[in-house]
């Protein structure tokens, strides 16, 4: 009965057959408590449906995000015809560019076919024994990760909940990435538990540097600072510790979220190229926001004793003189490494190689 009313236009006329008082009297109920009126044995559609979706609009086309959302649409599904009057949405995020890259939807396609389970993708049960040092140096390397990984798992958090849901492949790509830095805290603190010791020092330098990153409500600041300069340096990091782990556990755990990591950059600089293409005046904001977090932290004492020197030992993987002598020069390669790969990603924005070199030097020494 609904369909063949909707198809009517109001005023229009609809013929209820058949004799049965009954019938007739639970229709006549059914049609005036939808605004039809009857007629006898006729129901008369009335105005009511049509003027409820009177003002409606359409959430954007559901093939494409719209260049800017619409609070008023809400939760609405892309494409979706949203009856208006309803709660607006409390996203501050409402244009496409602030948030774009064409890239996301094969980023999140990617993730979502990447995803690993900590407790099998990883053999716990591996053997190996390692020198006390040894053992203490990772735990601490451990320690840093994990708070590195606090940041970069609250970090996109926050923003999921400003970001309009029209920009669907974001919000999803942005949901993943969380996940992804959870199983990186996972692993990590199994890591450093493994062998029952405590955990390493937490330093207010490294803290205060991670605050930074907390503190940035810009998504395309947010995402040069994290992404881009702060997990790109953390790229070379983890390949480090891949290359050099002194066991297959840490190994195994650096090659996995190193894997993921990847994803993460390669979202940043996306989003970043885009963003610069489409506003060229952002790179001068992009410049000032790397300054205003060295000047920040000009007073802090950047990569914690502890942790240089935890790298040193797990890359010497003794304690003998020549294998500190070759732990440190390693460690040196990782800093001119991190150094180059910086330069690199902030050519790919624009800026000219010489100003490239000049911002990496001023990328936070704790690495993040």
């Amino acid at each position: 009965m609904d369909r063949a009313l909707a198809a009517l236009p109001a005023g229009g006329r609809l013929e209820v057959r058949g004799q049965d008082p009954h019938l007739r009297i639970h229709l006549s109920g059914w049609a005036r408590s939808r605004g039809h009126r009857v007629e006898g044995t006729t129901i008369v559609r009335g105005e009511a449906e049509d003027a409820r979706w009177r003002d409606a609009t359409r959430a954007g086309e559901p093939s494409a995000p719209a260049e800017r959302a619409e609070s008023t649409w809400g939760l609405a599904a892309r494409g979706a015809m949203v009856e208006a009057g309803g709660p607006p949405l409390p996203a501050d995020i409402l244009a496409r560019d602030e948030v774009w890259a064409d890239l996301a939807p094969r980023l999140y396609a990617r993730a979502v076919a990447g995803q690993w389970d900590p407790a099998t993708a990883v053999d716990w049960d591996a053997p190996f024994e390692l020198p006390d040092e040894v053992e203490r140096a990772v735990v601490q390397v451990m320690t840093f990760l994990i708070e590195n990984e606090q940041a970069a798992l609250v970090v996109p958090a926050r923003f999921i909940g400003r970001i309009h849901p029209q920009f669907t492949e974001i919000l999803q790509l942005l949901a993943v990435q969380v996940a992804d830095e959870a199983r990186h805290i996972e692993v990590f603190t199994r890591r450093a538990r493994l062998r029952g010791g405590p955990m390493g020092p937490s330093t207010v330098g490294g803290r205060a540097s991670l605050q930074t990153l907390l503190d940035e409500p810009d998504f395309a600041l947010a995402e040069l600072l994290l992404a881009v300069l702060g997990e790109g340096t953390f790229l070379n990091l983890l390949g480090f510790l891949d290359e050099h782990a002194p066991d297959p556990v840490t190994a195994r755990v650096a090659h996995l979220a190193l894997q993921d990591e990847a994803r993460h950059v390669a979202f940043g600089q996306a989003h970043l190229e885009h963003r610069v293409d489409a506003e060229p005046a952002l790179r001068p904001r992009l410049r000032t926001a790397i300054e205003r977090r060295h000047a920040t932290l000009a007073s802090t004492a950047g990569l914690a004793d502890e942790v240089h020197d935890a790298l040193v030992i797990l890359a010497a993987g003794s304690f003998t003189p020549a294998a500190i002598a070759q732990g440190w020069n390693r460690v040196q390669r990782l800093r001119a490494e991190m150094d180059e790969g910086r330069r690199r990603r902030l050519v790919r924005l624009g800026f000219p190689a010489d100003e490239a070199a000049e911002l990496s030097a001023l990328h936070t020494r704790n690495f993040m």
